[in-house]
């Protein structure tokens, strides 16, 4: 059985409790979360670090340097707290070992630029997603007939715009000229216009479950829920990835999310006026 290292800002945030479980399911008996690191006990109190370490039958230990020299492959976590990411990747992206690093993968495109380069200079495979990506209902859309697409999901921005950018990316596989915002850093409403001049909008209104419209070019629409079990879907292939060493999101598409997001942040604090994508 193989042995994943987590390595965390705090270990009581919603990934490092649903992880385990999964990975369980979807390895089979082959991988086990069997060491961690953890920065800071959890700033919203809770479970402790240990306390999280006991119930999850995992060793927490005292550095990044142990998690690494134990572990057969790692994930770098901290998903609310990408600010976190460089510190927290050094180490693990100078291993050799398979890395995978939790959404967001950072909060802008030259810290993004700079952990994929300590990657690149030590032979390390990492990469880093949205859950989203691997929705089946991507998987199913012609690409080629996509005019304009409206997205729909749930705020904050900081957390879950990750999970309506990289879906809009990958359906548009367009670079990114700019961003403008029509709502502030509260009520992220935007439009992004891609380099062919096509659109998408993208509104963060309330839970009400991530939904893509598409338009062609005729004006003729098609709403798709996302109804598939893509966390599921998103474990499996993490998996896989552990298996074979295949990277599941191209860097070039991380970069381009992020500088998206990056943007998008950016207009939100100041609406009506185009932010470049840079």
């Amino acid at each position: 059985m193989k042995k994943i290292g987590f390595i965390e800002y705090y270990l009581n945030e919603g990934h490092a409790i649903a992880y385990p479980d999964l990975i369980k399911k979807y390895g089979e008996g082959r991988y086990e979360v069997a060491y961690a690191y953890a920065h800071v006990e959890s700033p919203a109190g809770g479970m402790t670090n240990a306390e999280w370490a006991e119930k999850n039958g995992v060793t927490l230990c005292d550095t990044i340097e142990e998690v690494i020299e134990k572990s057969d492959v790692l994930m770098v976590l901290s998903p609310d707290n990408p600010e976190m990411h460089e510190f927290l990747c050094d180490l693990p992206l100078k291993s050799g070992k398979l890395v995978y690093v939790d959404k967001t993968f950072a909060p802008d495109k030259a810290t993004a630029e700079r952990i994929f380069a300590i990657a690149d200079a030590h032979g390390t495979k990492c990469y880093s997603s949205s859950a989203l990506r691997f929705a089946t209902e991507l998987g199913e859309i012609d690409k080629s007939k996509i005019f304009k697409i409206y997205s729909e999901g749930q705020p904050p921005f900081d957390i879950y715009s990750i999970h309506q950018i990289e879906p809009v990316v990958i359906l548009m596989n367009t670079p990114a000229k700019r961003v403008m915002a029509t709502g502030d850093i509260k009520h992220p409403a935007f439009t992004i216009e891609f380099a062919d001049g096509r659109l998408a909008q993208i509104y963060q209104a309330g839970w009400l479950g991530f939904r893509i419209t598409l338009v062609d070019e005729d004006n003729q629409g098609k709403v798709i829920p996302i109804q598939s079990p893509f966390f599921d879907l998103f474990i499996q292939e993490l998996i896989d990835f552990f298996d074979t060493g295949v990277i599941k999101a191209p860097h070039e598409d991380t970069l381009e999310v992020i500088a998206i997001r990056e943007a998008a942040e950016k207009a939100c604090h100041n609406p009506f006026t185009w932010v470049d994508v840079k």
